[in-house]
């Protein structure tokens, strides 16, 4: 039997962004988006992101060119996500470069910021996180 569209696309999903974070996207799913939920797991991740003719590395660096270009939020994500797809931030930035030749500057310069922040998010280790949030966690 075959695997559906939806399974395929939350396996595919899950790889990518990270079960962690997938299950957290679906525990703030409510009846309001439900099928939206279901749509973008059918669509882009058992469809597009599933298709075997560009492998996801090449997906990766493409989804962060047009979310840059667009500056829409998914952009963290997926720079998040760009670790489990095998893309080195050294490619992001030359990604991001083509980014400001074709998109303009301002997309790319927001790209950058965001990048820069994300990526020294994943490289800080937990104790240097912020003393203050840590001191509330304790309490």
């Amino acid at each position: 039997m075959t695997e559906s569209r939806f399974d395929l696309g939350m396996k595919v999903r899950k790889e990518v962004l990270g079960n962690e974070y997938v299950e957290q996207a679906l525990a703030r799913t409510t009846a309001f988006d439900a099928d939206f939920q279901r749509f973008i797991t059918e669509s882009a991740w058992g469809s597009v992101w599933a298709r075997p003719d560009l492998d996801r590395r090449t997906r990766s660096l493409v989804t962060i060119a047009i979310l840059a270009a667009l500056g829409r939020e998914e952009l963290a994500v997926h720079l998040r996500a760009s670790r489990n797809t095998g893309v080195d931030p050294h490619e992001i930035a030359e990604v991001l470069l083509h980014v400001a030749v074709y998109a303009g500057v301002p997309a790319a310069n927001a790209a950058f910021s965001l990048a820069k922040h994300e990526f020294a998010q994943l490289t800080r280790a937990p104790e240097e996180e912020d003393p203050a949030k840590s001191q509330q966690e304790d309490a």
